[in-house]
């Protein structure tokens, strides 16, 4: 019997699925014999520290949470902020007939239900239910049509995440001890950073070579009209035969790779334009070819984010926020898929679609088959596309925003999927002239016409370079044949230079990653979220920047762990892991190989080729247990010095990088700190001269004319400052010491553009306004959290740098006659609103704080991180932000419940109780606050004092 006829005949059924607003949308397509749930994704992992293994365990087991000397069993443990929800899990369960795992259908999923399975410990009737689109028809398939749990993907899952445990908790500890605190490795984060950090260094050696070649606007002599020009453009292609150089020419190093091009520097070019000017011109050939463009494959998880990045802005990990809330409303189906595939019903569904908006004209006789899929795709899911039988124009969704504009694309690319090619016609035109000397110049000309749209009609793909033309775009050329004379209206000489390779953009990287086969379609997003979050890279536009520490950790990832950063060794990695996922090999024999090294998976040839699992190709040296452990080979200070020129070192230190020459305590030693936000390829000898050539970073503003002093802006511990250089005579200690005026910039303010007018404006300040009817003094001032009122110890907050300079006395007064707001959010407005937090179902809006904005709903607040700002952060940025911190938070202790109070004595004896519990607590309270205090105090004067190494 089904399950759908049980539930006919009575019963309770519990549905488990990952996210709440899944579940919302699943309870209204099932009847009331129903109950769904969410899971809110994983209930289970491996511990995230010591303290969370149990007492059992021992040895390494506590640190990894693997016991890699038992076949490398993982110890998991239910995550603190879920044991309220399982234990909610558990009560409806002991209420239900039958459990439903309605988890995601893939590895992850797969993974997720298992662990439910484990920790929920059912006595019912189970049953694994899986769907790729939320719709009342295919969840209620899924429910009539169950299967049983997958463990060969949960054991491929699994193996995963012990591989990823090992490499991130051995590895990462090397970099805290040699490169800086708190930083992380990862079998896949720390090859997309090596990418990136190899492209700036090909930037960096890059060379670039200046090259000219001429132009030409040639005329027909025709009047002409849009279908017929009378004129076009050609560029000089060859002279005597001889190819003119072009920027494809040239080598990184500047050089041209073969000599069997002319290049034509700025006094050859012109000289060669001048020798044509007056050169009768004609048509030497003339050849037209057909043009015939197929429409692209239905999206898969990587070219959404790709396209996402090109055509809308949209970060990976945005784009998958965006496409999970369509997805668990019931707009697309699944997003995390490796397929190109569409069902027959979407098909239908798009051909329906291209018929009734386009017209019949614009679809092909049969229906399109996309199978190409990506190697070691790990499930067989459909395309991205829209749900249902019959797809809902962007019109008819009533979506906004973000998620209108990313069903849009999906929508597009399907129905574009299953339409006609684009055809015209490509011609290419060759244009004789002869120079005054006798040489024969020929230049060429191509053009594009597009005579039917077909596809592009729908939609037309985006490319990552900016400059690059795209499918749709035409260029006409007149209708000229073999032996047409020209006229010459201009012939201008061009001067190019070769750029530098571009830096990878979000969407680049992941087309990088995909085409090494590093990594998986489905963790691209959470990739770079990691590397970025993590201060390995940083954005500057759409470009992924390599930060100078992330220079630092390859250098010593390359130098010292070879293997686990190289390409190929991680390409075939994933490999070994899928042939584990399809049981052509076992896990544990390599796992042991991967952690003990050669010989420790004995008799593993026999598991499907596991025993090349190290490294796949047999060279095996050792295993990472053994790479880990002998770091006394590890020159920090080496592996963290990166030569700049003229003596001069690029340092990668503990609290940033810097630049040096010479050594410290010697004579001649210079430093100076680098700005963080750097390209590298920006540090130029020249560049790192002007920084050592600043004592301490210093920007000279000019002399103060009222005192003779040197005012100068500094970068310090709390943020930009200015202040005057004293005279060398001048008293620094004791009673008649004199301590240099100093001041705050404003936060509109940079040290690279304030002025000496600003300067003195902003120490002139604490600024006197007047005094209240008490004789009290009220002065404006500028702290380190912001512009303030002060009256005694009473502050006020200013909303306004300018007030400082400009607020009354009566202005003032009016302040402090309102009652006093508590903190400094309250006196100002929000930066910006971003909508309803799906969790907390609170309003979301950005803030500023003391240490900068911040995202709050008013429970929870986190810091914006490196690459946010107030202008481009999105509502699905900021919700995943509070998601995080909440993820984070400590579990909240239940309180124990007070007994009962039975007599009046024994309340008498509890108050007094409570009171001496809260005097000694306020003792306490009192003693931690001045311990912490002088701590802090040693903390910030030893960090003062230390010098990065």
């Amino acid at each position: 019997m089904s399950p759908t006829s049980e539930t006919a005949h009575g019963g309770r059924r519990l549905v488990i699925v990952e996210s709440p607003a899944k579940a919302k949308t699943i309870k209204g397509y099932l009847g009331p014999g129903y109950v769904v749930e969410a899971s809110v994704g994983h209930i289970r992992d491996l511990p995230s520290g010591a303290a969370e293994v149990p007492e059992k365990y021992t040895g390494e087991v506590r640190r990894l949470g693997v016991d890699v000397e038992h076949d490398f069993q993982p110890i998991y443990v239910v995550n603190a902020d879920k044991k309220a929800q399982v234990r909610k899990l558990k009560e409806l369960l002991a209420e239900s007939d039958e459990l439903f795992l309605a988890t995601d259908e893939d590895r992850e999923g797969e993974a997720i239900a298992w662990h439910l399975q484990e920790v929920l410990k059912p006595k019912v009737p189970v049953h694994r239910m899986v769907f790729h689109e939320i719709t009342k028809d295919a969840i209620q398939q899924a429910v009539a049509n169950p299967r049983e749990l997958n463990k060969r993907m949960v054991d491929a899952q699994e193996t995963r995440r012990i591989l990823d445990r090992l490499y991130g908790y051995e590895v990462s500890p090397v970099l805290w001890k040699k490169v800086m605190r708190g930083l992380s490795a990862g079998r896949v984060q720390s090859v997309a950073t090596r990418l990136v950090v190899e492209r700036e260094r090909e930037r960096i050696a890059f060379r670039s070579a200046e090259y000219w070649d001429l132009t030409g606007t040639f005329a027909t002599g025709r009047a002409g009209d849009p279908s017929d020009p009378s004129s076009l453009t050609a560029r000089l292609a060859t002279v005597d035969g001889k190819r003119v150089a072009q920027g494809r020419d040239f080598g990184a190093d500047g050089r041209l790779k073969s000599e069997s091009v002319l290049h034509l520097d700025e006094e050859k070019a012109r000289a060669l334009a001048a020798s044509l000017a007056d050169t009768s011109f004609a048509v030497r050939s003339v050849e037209s070819k057909p043009y015939r463009r197929s429409p692209y494959a239905p999206f898969r998880t990587t070219t959404l984010q790709q396209e996402a990045s090109r055509k809308l802005g949209f970060g990976a990990k945005a784009t998958m926020q965006v496409a999970q809330k369509l997805y668990e409303n019931g707009f697309i189906t699944y997003m995390r898929t490796d397929s190109t595939v569409l069902s027959e019903t979407a098909v239908a569904a798009a051909r329906a679609q291209v018929t009734q908006l386009y017209g019949a004209d614009y679809l092909p006789e049969k229906p399109r088959v996309y199978a190409g899929k990506v190697k070691n795709a790990q499930e067989a899911h459909e395309a991205i596309r829209p749900s249902g039988d019959r797809f809902r124009t962007p019109a008819e969704t009533g979506l906004t925003g973000d998620q209108f504009k990313l069903y849009e694309l999906i929508w597009k690319r399907t129905v574009a999927s299953q339409m006609k090619d684009a055809t015209g016609n490509s011609v290419t035109v060759k244009i004789a002239g002869t120079t005054a000397d006798g040489r024969d110049a020929e230049f060429s000309a191509s053009g594009k016409t597009i005579t039917f749209h077909g596809f592009m009609k729908a939609y037309v793909e985006g490319a990552d370079d900016p400059n690059a033309e795209l499918d749709d775009r035409e260029r006409r050329l007149p209708q000229v044949a073999q032996g047409d004379a020209l006229t010459a209206d201009e012939i201008t000489a061009d001067g190019h230079a070769t750029k530098p390779p571009a830096r990878y953009t979000e969407a680049s990287l992941v087309k990088e990653l995909e085409e090494r086969e590093i990594g998986r379609p489905s963790t691209y997003a959470s990739i770079i979220g990691t590397i970025l979050d993590r201060g390995y890279v940083f954005k500057k536009g759409t470009a992924l920047v390599p930060s100078f520490l992330s220079f630092a950790v390859v250098n010593l990832l390359e130098k010292h762990f070879g293997r686990l950063v190289d390409y190929d060794f991680t390409a075939r990695m994933e490999d070994d892991l899928d042939r584990i996922a399809r049981g052509e090999a076992q896990a544990v024999p390599w796992l042991k190989r991967f952690y003990f090294g050669e010989g420790a998976s004995a008799g593993a040839g026999a598991a499907g080729g596991a025993a090349d699992a190290g490294n796949g190709d047999g060279d095996h040296l050792g295993g990472l247990k053994e790479l880990v452990t002998d770091l006394g080979a590890i020159d920090a200070r080496e592996i963290s010095s990166f030569p700049v020129g003229n003596d001069i070192v690029l340092r990668v230190g503990r609290y940033g990088p810097y630049v040096e020459r010479g050594e410290k305590d010697q004579d001649g030693h210079q430093r100076a700190d680098v700005p963080e936000d750097l390209a590298p390829d920006e540090l130029t000898v020249e560049y790192a001269e002007e920084l050592l050539a600043k004592p301490s970073g210093d920007f000279e503003l000019g002399v103060d004319p009222a005192t003779g002093h040197q005012i100068v802006a500094k970068d310090g511990r709390y943020g930009p400052y200015v202040t005057e250089i004293l005279p060398e005579d001048t008293p620094k200690t004791g009673k008649n010491a004199v301590k240099p005026r100093t001041a705050s910039l404003f936060k509109s303010m940079t040290l690279d553009t304030v002025t000496l007018e600003d300067a003195l404006r902003l120490m002139s300040l604490p600024r006197v306004v007047g005094t209240d009817p008490e004789g009290v003094e009220i002065t404006a001032q500028n702290g380190r959290y912001g512009p303030y009122l002060k009256k005694g110890t009473d502050s006020r907050s200013l909303t306004d740098e300018e007030q400082l300079f400009s607020i009354t006395l009566e202005e003032a007064l009016a302040i402090y006659a309102q009652p006093k707001q508590r903190g400094r959010a309250a006196a100002k407005p929000p930066l910006k609103e971003l909508g309803t937090d799906p969790v907390s179902e609170k309003p979301v809006v950005v803030k500023d704080g003391r240490f900068g904005p911040y995202v709050t709903d008013g429970e929870t607040n986190a810091t914006l991180r490196t690459g946010d700002s107030v202008e481009t952060i999105t509502p699905e940025r900021g919700y995943e932000l509070l998601a995080e911190k909440r993820a984070k938070a400590p579990a909240k202790k239940t309180a124990k419940k007070a007994p009962a109070k039975k007599t009046a004595a024994k309340k008498t004896a509890t108050k007094t109780a409570a009171k001496k519990t809260t005097a000694a607590k306020k003792t306490a309270a009192k003693k931690t606050a001045t311990a912490g205090t002088a701590t802090a105090k040693k903390t910030a004067a030893k960090k003062t004092a230390a010098q990065p190494e």
